[in-house]
């Protein structure tokens, strides 16, 4: 089992970006699929994208292609969301997830705790 912890959060005006980034601890980390979901107030969980153990397999979500990017480093046993051209209904608090196989939906092994985006007009 994996332990992740994202970091990058925060506060963007429309148009603009954040980085997410996910740190896993562990020495097997190449050999998790990874996901990012995020989650509004009184909505289910919605899957974002998803990158395979050799990140030669890349899904994203309809309202975020072309906007946003999902890459991993191995070596340094990080997942990163690079988020570009923000809108106010990006607004949520996005998970990191580990598990063994990718998948769009919520069936991931291991999750971060969450990180608030709030993207403002």
């Amino acid at each position: 089992q994996v332990q992740l912890v994202e970091s990058g959060g925060g506060l963007v005006q429309a148009g603009g970006s954040l980085r997410l980034s996910c740190a896993a601890s562990g020495r097997t980390f190449s050999t998790y699929a990874m996901g990012w979901f995020r989650q509004a107030p009184g909505q289910e969980r919605e899957f974002v994208a998803v990158i395979s153990w050799s990140g030669g397999s890349i899904d994203y979500a309809d309202s975020v292609k072309g906007r946003f990017t999902i890459s991993r480093d191995n070596a340094k046993n990080t997942l990163y969301l690079q988020m570009n051209s923000l809108k106010p209904e990006d607004t949520a608090v996005y998970y990191c997830a580990a598990g063994t196989i990718a998948t769009r939906k919520p069936l991931y092994q291991n999750w971060g705790q969450g990180t608030q985006v709030t993207v403002s007009s």
